[in-house]
């Protein structure tokens, strides 16, 4: 728990002590606080399969997303404080539930507790893959002290251009910084291990989400990967945007996609012949799908 002396578990660096109670960008303190856990069905259908995911969200966030979903845990902090040994034990709990996996929801404020949990569980009979499933703000050196922990990343590339980061995530350099951690975790997991019944055991999914008028940053973003990472990476493309937190007020972020900004998405994956993963449906529901925050 030294580390949390002088926090520099993601790329802010706020080097505040958090075991003192002082707190920084991601305004985690150094007790663990989730919103929710629970057996998801929809995430990647490798991810759910049959029987679920057992995903845990933790509260708080680095990124400070206009238009992010689950905004009442990320930035206005909603949720419960919990001991290591209680996660350690709802990691157990989920197992016991037959989930296909334990993931892992905006986990990065918690690295450090939740390795210490880890480690608790897996002395007591944890043996089902772990998620990690993240906004992508990482540093390299928090992504290798998970090494060993994570069976499989699932991480976002949200931004190709660091301006629009900047102006809808209030970040500096997400793309350099997301894209460096995304290589670390392909170097620790490589290619995707499945079992027979399509459930991925290990591995890498990388996901974007499609945002309204910004159909060249998904190009690039898509690019990136194309040029950058084996064509066995499993990549999982977006159309569940929906305005919502501040994203309302915003004229560039308040509706949700065309079917024109979809198709010409759609036909950039066929040219670049991104073949390994999924591309969602365009719907008109998303809203629905949005947890219901427990605490």
């Amino acid at each position: 728990m030294k580390q949390l002396e002088e926090c520099s578990i993601c790329p802010h660096n706020c080097r505040v002590n958090r075991l003192d109670g002082k707190i920084g960008r991601c305004k985690a303190t150094e007790n663990i606080k989730i919103a929710l856990y629970s057996i998801h069905h929809f995430e990647e259908p490798c991810i759910s399969g049959k029987n679920g995911s057992g995903t845990v969200f933790f509260s708080n966030c680095n990124l400070q997303c206009q238009f992010c979903q689950n905004y009442e845990i990320s930035q206005l902090g909603r949720g419960k404080e919990i001991s290591i040994q209680e996660l350690a034990n709802i990691f157990l709990e989920q197992q016991k539930r037959k989930v296909q996996n334990i993931n892992l929801v905006t986990p990065t404020s918690y690295v450090i507790q939740i390795i210490e949990a880890l480690k608790i569980a897996k002395q007591k009979g944890l043996n089902i893959p772990i998620v990690y499933n993240t906004n992508g703000y990482e540093t390299v050196d928090t992504i290798k002290l998970l090494n060993g922990y994570i069976d499989i990343y699932l991480p976002d590339l949200k931004y190709s251009d660091n301006n629009i980061a900047k102006e809808f995530s209030n970040i500096n350099n997400y793309f350099e910084i997301a894209t460096n951690a995304i290589k670390e975790m392909y170097n620790q997991v490589g290619a995707p291990i499945f079992d027979e019944q399509g459930n991925m055991k290990k591995g890498i999914i990388i996901r974007h989400l499609v945002l309204p008028n910004h159909i060249e940053n998904t190009k690039k973003v898509l690019e990136w990967i194309s040029s950058n990472l084996p064509k066995e990476v499993y990549v999982s493309i977006m159309a569940q945007y929906f305005p919502t937190y501040k994203a309302k007020e915003d004229p560039k972020l308040n509706r949700k996609l065309t079917k024109e900004e979809w198709q010409e998405v759609l036909d950039y994956i066929d040219e670049l012949e991104i073949e390994n993963g999924y591309i969602q449906e365009l719907g008109e529901h998303e809203e629905e799908f949005v947890p219901k925050w427990e605490y």
